[in-house]
């Protein structure tokens, strides 16, 4: 696993054993910033992240190698937090990131009254937790942490579909690779 483009690209990520953390492939997450970016490498300058269940933290620190001003990495299991720690210290990152050991649900309500307000949310959790997409969902479309025209990206497998609408929240775009999906929100 590598960082894909950007200050940090082709530097090596490092991943727990087993089967616990299932890190977004490198072409997957090389297709999402290319959607994201769409021929723009500014497009991301700046930008205010969530990675939800953040595992090895290879979005948000693909995310941070591409501009991203801040990256908030929230990943309750203590093995995970503490390699997406090693993950940032091995590239040099003392700042522009802060890596939380909590409840996915429950970090969004705790920073629904912080005044954070994010340009694109990435969440992944296991994909044997299906009720946790629709749980997040919900609860990302009732706070105060999307702006009207924050990107939400879900990544689920392929034979599982988080749906169309989770609340306030529309699909806009579903994209297909292997048998992984990424499912694109926006409030409606």
């Amino acid at each position: 696993m590598r960082v894909i483009a950007g200050e940090f690209r082709s530097r090596k990520l490092q991943s727990l054993p087993g089967m616990d953390v299932r890190p977004t492939s490198d072409r997957l997450r090389e297709t999402l910033f290319d959607v994201l970016t769409a021929g723009n490498p500014a497009a991301l300058e700046g930008t205010v992240w969530i990675d939800l269940y953040a595992g090895t933290g290879a979005v948000g620190i693909e995310a941070l190698s591409r501009g991203a001003g801040k990256v908030y990495f929230v990943e309750s299991a203590p093995d995970a937090a503490e390699l997406i720690r090693r993950n940032l210290d091995g590239l040099g990152l003392k700042s522009r990131f802060q890596v939380l050991r909590q409840d996915a649900v429950r970090a969004l309500q705790a920073w629904d009254k912080s005044g954070i307000q994010a340009n694109f949310v990435f969440m992944d959790p296991p994909y044997g937790m299906e009720e946790a997409y629709a749980q997040t969902l919900t609860t990302l479309s009732d706070s105060t942490l999307l702006l009207p025209e924050t990107t939400v990206i879900v990544e689920h497998q392929k034979k599982f579909d988080p749906g169309d609408q989770a609340a306030s929240l529309q699909r806009y775009r579903l994209l297909k690779q292997g048998d992984a999906a990424l499912s694109f929100y926006r409030k409606g």
